[in-house]
Formats: C-alpha cells, sequence, structure tokens
C-alpha cells in the first residue's frame, strides 16, 4: 500500500458519510413517534448492536483469505455460493432502499422550504424525490463525482452543524425548563423497536472494506474508523434526539416527523435556523444519494463478476460503475421513492441491514475458537439482529398494518427472486423429473388400457 493512501480522518469521513450524511435527516421524526424522549436511547441501542456487527466484520477480515466483504466472507466460511448471493442481493436492496429513503427526505425538506405541497392538486414530494434520484444517475452517468477532498470538507461541515445546533439547543432547553430523556419510564420495548427501525441509519462503515486498495495500512486504519465512526453517530444522534423530544411536543414531532429536525431548531434560532438546518439536510441526503449510488453500483458490479447477478444487470469490463447497473439501480430506487411511504421504506432499508449484520454477526461468533476473535461481541450482535427483526414486524403489524402488509410482501418478492435465480438449476431439475414421472405415469396408464 502506497503512502498516499486514506489515512483515519479520511476513513472515518468515509464511514461517517452514509450515517450523518443522510440518516438523521431521514429517520429521527418517524423514531422519536415510536420512543418519544427516549428516542436517544433508540440510538445507543442500535448503536451498539451496529458496533457489534462492526467488530464481527474487523474479525472476520482479520481471518479470512482473500480480505473482502460481505459476500466474500460468507463464501469463505459457509461455503454456500446460494446463502453469498442471497445476502449480496439483500444488501444491494438495503441500499436501494437507502437511496429511497435519503430521495424521500430531500423531497420532504424541498417541498417545505420551497411551501409548494402541490400543483394542480398533484403531491410534489414524490415529482422532487424521483427528479433527485434522476439527477444524480445522470452525473454519475457523465462521471461527475465529487473528489474524496469535496466529501470530506462535505461530511466535516454537516457534523459541524448538526453539533453547532444540537448544542445550542441543549442550552436553549436546559434553561429553559430542563431536558427530556424519559429516565422514569425506561421500561417497555418501544426503544428497542425504535432501535430496528433507527438501524438503517447506522450502515454505510462497511463500505470502507471495498475500498482497501484506497486506504493507507488497511489492517489497522479500517477497524479505527469503524468503531470511531459508529460512536461519533451515535454522539450525534443522541444529542440531536434530545434536543427535539425536548422542544417539539409528540404532536408537532407526529405532524413534521419528515423535517422535525429543522422544526425543532426554530425555538432557539428562528427561520434562519429552520432554514439552516433543512439546507444542511438537502446537501446531506443528495451527497448521500449520489455517494450510496456508486458504491452500490460497484458493489453489484462485484456481484456480475462473481456470476451472482446477471449479467444483463451490467457490463464489468466497464471502466468505473457500468451504466446499466446504475440506470437499473436508479429506476429500481424511484419506484420505492414514489411509490412507498417514509415508514415502509425506512423499516424495509433497516430489515435488509439487521439480515445482512446479523448473518454477519452470526459467522464471526463461529470463529471464537480463533485467539483473534472474542465471541461476545458477535454473541450481542446476533441477538440484537435476532430481536429487532421480530419487533419492527410486530411494530408494523400492531401499528402500521398497511406498512406491515407493504414490506413483507416486498420482502417476500425479493427473496422469491433470490431463491429463484440461485437454485434455478435444482428448479429445473425437479421440474424435469416431476414431467418425466408424469409423461411416464400416462405410458404407464396407456399400456395397461
Amino acid at each position: 500500500m502506497s503512502d498516499d493512501g486514506l489515512g483515519l480522518s479520511a476513513s472515518v469521513a468515509i464511514a461517517l458519510g452514509g450515517m450523518i450524511g443522510g440518516g438523521i435527516f431521514s429517520i429521527l421524526g418517524l423514531v422519536a413517534t415510536i420512543a418519544g424522549p427516549r428516542t436517544w436511547l433508540a440510538f445507543v441501542l442500535a448503536g451498539v448492536v451496529a458496533a457489534c456487527a462492526g467488530y464481527s466484520y474487523n474479525k472476520l477480515n482479520a481471518v479470512s483469505d482473500p480480505n473482502g466483504g460481505s459476500v466474500t466472507y460468507v463464501q469463505r466460511f459457509s461455503r454456500n455460493t446460494t446463502l453469498a448471493g442471497m445476502v449480496g442481493w439483500t444488501l444491494l436492496f438495503g441500499y436501494v432502499g437507502s437511496m429511497a429513503m435519503y430521495a424521500y427526505a430531500f423531497g420532504s425538506f424541498t417541498v417545505e422550504l420551497a411551501g409548494v405541497h402541490a400543483v394542480f392538486g398533484v403531491p410534489t414530494r414524490p415529482a422532487v424525490s424521483a427528479l433527485s434520484v434522476v439527477g444524480f444517475v445522470a452525473l454519475n452517468l457523465l462521471g461527475a463525482r465529487a473528489s474524496g477532498t469535496t466529501e470530506n470538507v462535505l461530511v466535516g461541515a454537516k457534523l459541524l452543524i448538526l453539533l453547532a445546533v444540537g448544542g445550542w439547543g441543549a442550552y436553549y432547553g436546559a434553561t429553559t425548563g430542563g431536558l427530556a430523556f424519559g429516565i422514569d419510564g425506561l421500561g417497555g420495548v418501544d426503544p428497542l423497536v425504535a432501535a430496528a427501525v433507527s438501524f438503517v441509519a447506522f450502515q454505510g462503515w462497511q463500505l470502507l472494506f471495498y475500498d482497501r486498495d484506497s486506504i493507507r495500512d488497511p489492517d489497522q486504519t479500517i477497524p479505527r474508523a469503524v468503531y470511531a465512526a459508529i460512536a461519533v453517530a451515535v454522539l450525534v444522534y443522541v444529542l440531536v434526539a434530545v434536543v427535539t423530544t425536548t422542544l417539539l411536543t409528540p404532536a408537532q414531532i407526529l405532524e413534521f416527523k419528515h423535517v422535525a429536525l429543522a422544526k425543532a431548531a426554530e425555538p432557539f434560532m428562528g427561520s434562519a435556523g429552520y432554514a439552516v438546518v433543512s439546507a444542511a439536510a438537502l446537501v446531506s441526503t443528495g451527497s448521500a444519494i449520489n455517494a450510496t449510488l456508486f458504491s452500490s453500483a460497484h458493489f453489484a458490479k462485484g456481484m456480475i463478476d462473481e456470476n451472482l447477478l446477471p449479467d444483463r444487470v451490467g457490463d464489468t469490463g466497464a471502466d468505473g460503475a457500468p451504466e446499466r447497473t446504475l440506470v437499473l439501480l436508479g429506476i429500481v430506487t424511484v419506484a420505492f421513492t414514489v411509490y412507498g411511504s417514509l415508514d415502509g421504506i425506512t423499516s424495509f432499508a433497516s430489515l435488509a441491514f439487521i439480515a445482512v449484520f446479523g448473518v454477519m454477526s452470526a459467522l464471526a461468533l463461529t470463529q471464537h475458537a480463533d485467539d483473534r476473535v472474542s465471541a461476545l461481541p458477535p454473541l450481542l450482535g446476533t441477538l440484537g439482529c435476532a430481536t429487532f427483526a421480530p419487533l419492527m414486524f410486530y411494530h408494523l403489524a400492531t401499528r402500521e398494518p398497511n406498512v406491515f402488509g407493504a414490506v413483507v410482501l416486498t420482502a417476500l418478492a425479493v427473496f422469491v427472486v433470490e431463491v429463484t435465480y440461485f437454485e434455478r438449476a435444482e428448479l429445473v431439475r425437479v421440474a424435469s423429473a416431476v414431467e418425466d414421472g408424469i409423461e411416464d405415469g400416462f405410458d404407464s396408464y396407456r399400456r395397461r388400457r
């Protein structure tokens, strides 16, 4: 590895880009409607499980040869190509869900800032969200991406804005009536449910494992960057969660959940605070769409090269991200963000990452006999993900039945497509055997007649 690779600070910025970059602006209000003043606790719980998954990735990488990511680890330790492919597809759909969530937030903040919620009776949010995805697909097709330095500056600026708003808001709340932590009601499952829903806000750090060749001393830098990025994200999320649930009533959070953080800035910063946070949200969600689109297209390219995706999805010989892959990812993302609700999109994306991170934690747990792998973090990661998934389904089934139906049908459709693709040879063999059996039966019947 050359000395001019990415160092620790740049690697942390990359990892934070997918979390701080779009997650908090997209899901804060949604999580707060579930957990109320205990929203901070939901973020802590999700962060702990994400950190355990990060530990699992790091240890799988340490004992794996060659190094890689989710799909490589599954192939290496399970020897099951079907499972590896299904994990890859699930992760890819998780990225699509994340982009749809970012686009939804981008459209919501744009519409609120412009004050134009409908044109000729047609809601403008879906159109703005769709156009944002189309625009970033076009930029990637043209090869126009922000440089690494620009991405680092953007992440730093967004982080400073959130810390400034959170710090000012915390001071304002503490001096005008006290901060709300919900300490008197720590029982119940609402924080756990909210943690499950918020899990998508803790993805992004795993992209570092696909950028090993760009990172200086990756065996040392990547683990430190993963842990540092998750810790910083938790601290920022806790800060803005406490401020938001202190300064907004539950009714206001429910009404403004798509733009809750911007509304929370109004009591102490006025309309300027709303405008600053909204502008930061537009930059954050926009850059998150762009970065995730680029990374997921390259991830898909690697899967095509490993015969885990059909060749028709993209050209692996193309320089950079394959054009067809970018377009297909854009089309699916537009469909999600236009026709899905924020609750449904967020839940589906979180579910995808819960599944993948749970599998990675379980794989790391199988390696605990290796002196380099402690059993406790992978065990906590596995149990955490195994707890989050049913709690999310229970929450959706009891409180959001329409969203529950949409998420379940989407997840089942993805599962059926994955199984059909990876087991197509076996399915053809079974179908052929059944057909031969039917023909033999008819021939036997005719001979008896």
